[in-house]
């Protein structure tokens, strides 16, 4: 591919001048070591706060290391997905909106070294980020509650890692489609819709790309059915591919209405 890793290097250096490698990790972080704390210190921060009754209790139900994992990727799944969709939708319509992606296509690169640069870049923010949030939550569990084995946290780390390729690869899609407010719109759909919908009536389902978060606290669990989390696996696989090819396809296809 013609530039790709001009391409490669030019994404990266502005992942960094934008701080994303740092803040969008920190989120992570934050959210990653918020459960832990915040259960451990219950009592303490009521006290702090005031204006609870004399005699009061409060009877916390005893957690297992597993449990604050499970909380941990629960807000992921929301407030860090939401941080890494509204970072990387409008990576490709912004440039074509503004006439930066015309530097871009009258030289001789290929749509699919553009594309493939943004994914790779967003992938390792992706990475950096969720590595962040596991080792913080990993960190201040094994301090207030006890150590979890690390070749299943492994397994669930990189399951979980999969799943958040899949929404990049989405929102790059929908960005190469759309202006980016309906690249937005649609990509903001199919995660989160897909999500409550999988909430609601996924038990009349097990493989789907919208289980892999849940298969990988289920790993840690010991109680994941392998069939399914596999046929899972390679479902979202496949889709991420998929939503790759259509990408480069729709960049090619609007690369004649960018402005100039």
């Amino acid at each position: 591919m013609r530039g790709f890793s001009v391409l490669l290097q030019k994404e990266y250096k502005k992942a960094w001048r934008s701080w994303k490698f740092l803040w969008i990790p920190l989120v992570f972080a934050l959210l990653g070591m918020n459960d832990p704390l915040t259960n451990y210190y219950m009592m303490d921060i009521l006290k702090a706060v005031g204006n609870v009754p004399e005699g009061f209790e409060m009877l916390i139900p005893e957690l297992m290391p597993v449990d604050l994992l499970q909380a941990s990727i629960g807000q992921f799944q929301t407030i860090g997905l939401l941080v890494m969709m509204v970072t990387f939708v409008g990576s490709i319509s912004k440039e074509r909106a503004s006439g930066m992606a015309t530097l871009f296509y009258v030289r001789p690169i290929s749509f699919g070294a553009y594309f493939l640069s943004k994914f790779i870049v967003s992938s390792t923010v992706s990475l950096v980020s969720i590595l962040a949030g596991f080792a913080a939550n990993i960190y201040y569990t094994s301090i207030l509650y006890g150590a979890m084995d690390i070749k299943v946290l492994f397994s669930s780390f990189f399951t979980y890692y999969i799943w958040l390729l899949f929404v990049i690869a989405v929102s790059l899609m929908m960005s190469a489609s759309f202006k980016t407010v309906i690249a937005a719109t649609c990509a903001f759909t199919i995660i989160f819709a897909g999500q409550i919908m999988d909430m609601t009536v996924g038990i009349f389902w097990t493989i789907s790309p919208w289980k892999l978060a849940s298969y990988g606290i289920l790993q840690v669990q010991g109680t994941v059915e392998m069939s399914d989390y596999w046929w899972s696996l390679i479902i979202t696989v496949a889709l991420i591919i998929i939503c790759v090819s259509i990408g480069i396809m729709m960049m090619k296809r609007n690369a004649s209405i960018t402005k100039i």
